[in-house]
């Protein structure tokens, strides 16, 4: 079964479970005269109104390439992540203003041995249905069916709570309905806040998973003739889809040839371990001659005097032309960036007159 297919049957399992509790808990509120309960069904019925986007999405995501949009059009299931979650938190909101006058004018609920039942049949299937969904999400990298599992799940915590207050009306005969549907409520809107933060993350283009990047950069400098792999990137087009690029430092002997056989070989692995599209760029490193090793001293003795710079690399002395080229990596909140790339060449060039000095800053994306 591909992704499609096992996301669209997922969310249809979701559906048909939610249509039955609606009914069933739709059924027992009104005649116990419940505001949790029915709220409790209200909120399952936004999960099949969840379900559909989600099958809607998918679809869409999985439409081919074209030429506005070449990398596909997978981001469209962020978007539906993103929309469910504006579906639970209206959910959460008319929740909240229905259990308000609960509150304020507290009525007692006519709850049966019935309306248990019903109610503990409800925590069981909403906790086998929210694994269920939730680990579909992650085998198959969707996040709406993750967001989805979260909030059966939720509700399956929801329903419990529901459940003790019908203990405390039948034992006590003290309502706490409103309260509960109160409580609810700000589940559900929690809920979909982080939904909401989650789905604007990617949408806005988050930071890539930093074991990932570390598992990428470990392979590349499994090959022998890399001695190093920097500024790695990552930009995410859908769960499935994912392009980067990365510099690799090879020695200076190397031919082009040597070099196309390389990059081409370890894009090839990339890929077919991790899915990544990646693209490799290449810092040339100096043959083992001792005056190269003294300039590469003293730039080090002088990037370590300036905190900020978190790490110095592609570093390559072009005799030929007197010219030092190397990166500087800072982070990316640094306000100085510039100022100290332009002392860092200052100082060079008091020790090193008769070379040029070329910067390049990097920001810290690890």
């Amino acid at each position: 079964m591909n992704r499609q297919t096992a996301i669209v049957w997922t969310s249809i399992i979701g559906i048909i479970t939610n249509v039955v509790l609606v009914g069933f808990k739709m059924f027992v509120g009104l005649l116990a005269g419940s505001i949790a309960i029915i709220l409790d069904a209200v909120n399952n019925l936004t999960d099949v109104l969840s379900s559909v986007v989600t099958i809607i999405g998918t679809k869409l995501a999985a439409r081919c390439p074209d030429e506005g949009h070449p990398y596909g059009h997978g981001r469209i299931e962020y978007l539906t992540t993103l929309l469910v979650g504006v579906i639970i938190l209206a959910t959460g909101i008319m929740a909240m203003v229905e259990s308000i006058p609960k509150i304020i004018h507290p009525e007692l609920a006519d709850y049966s041995w019935a309306t248990i039942i019903v109610v503990v049949a409800a925590i069981v299937v909403k906790i086998l249905l929210g694994s269920y969904v939730h680990h579909a999400g992650k085998r198959f990298a969707s996040s709406s069916l993750k967001a989805s599992g979260i909030d059966a799940l939720f509700d399956a915590v929801l329903s419990f709570a529901t459940l003790v207050g019908i203990g405390v009306t039948m034992i006590f005969h003290v309502s706490i309905d409103g309260i509960l549907g109160a409580l609810i409520s700000l589940f559900i809107i929690k809920t979909s806040i982080e939904i909401l933060f989650e789905a604007s993350n990617e949408i806005l283009g988050r930071t890539a998973d930093r074991e990932l990047m570390r598992k990428i950069k470990d392979l590349i400098c499994a090959f022998p003739e890399v001695s190093g792999a920097y500024d790695l990137m990552l930009h995410n087009y859908g769960p499935t889809e994912m392009i980067g690029s990365v510099q690799i430092q090879v020695p200076d002997q190397l031919t082009a040839k040597d070099i196309h056989r390389l990059t081409q070989e370890i894009a090839h692995r990339v890929y077919a371990k991790y899915s990544v599209n990646l693209t490799i760029g290449i810092y040339a490193e100096n043959s083992a001659e001792p005056a190269h090793r003294e300039i590469r001293e003293q730039v080090l003795n002088i990037v370590n005097l300036y905190p900020e710079i978190r790490q110095m690399h592609g570093l390559y002395i072009d005799d030929e032309r007197k010219l030092i080229t190397f990166d500087v990596v800072m982070p990316v909140q640094c306000a100085r960036k510039t100022e100290i790339k332009n002392k860092v060449a200052r100082e060079l060039r008091k020790i090193f007159p008769e070379y040029r000095c070329l910067i390049t800053i990097d920001i810290d994306l690890e």
